[in-house]
């Protein structure tokens, strides 16, 4: 079972796509709440390139390093990528209306589905509300 989370972005899907793969745009948005931060984001975009985000705490209290490897990416549409033993797939697709990114990805089975979910999705949703400030 994959879990789906997804938003729409009213931006050029180029502006859109950039602020996803920049590793100096990923430190912004990148937090599901305003607790949290990512102080170091690294990527080697390109297939069989790895990519590292740290993600912290802002009071120091815990932290963790999420890491993977891209295993296809199809320029302005699509990005697949491996973490640790889970997959995950993110799709741009272009409308009337904005840019739908979409972001399917196999849960981890230590927390629970909807706990995922809701992180997943509030990173997301704070992705877009990024782009659309930054536009």
């Amino acid at each position: 079972m994959k879990i789906t989370v997804e938003t729409r972005v009213n931006a050029p899907v180029e502006k859109v796509w950039q602020a996803y793969i920049n590793p100096e745009d990923v430190k912004q948005w990148n937090t599901a709440s305003p607790d949290w931060h990512t102080p170091t984001a690294a990527a080697d975009f390109r297939e069989g390139g790895a990519f590292s985000f740290r993600m912290e705490a802002k009071d120091g209290s815990m932290g963790f390093d999420f890491s993977g490897v891209y295993t296809r990416i199809v320029p302005l549409q699509l990005i697949e990528y491996t973490f640790g033993d889970r997959e995950a797939k993110v799709e741009f697709t272009q409308t009337a209306d904005g840019v739908e990114v979409r972001l399917d990805f196999d849960p981890d089975q230590q927390y629970p589905v909807e706990h995922q979910k809701n992180g997943w999705q509030a990173i997301l949703d704070n992705f877009a509300r990024y782009v659309e400030a930054k536009s």
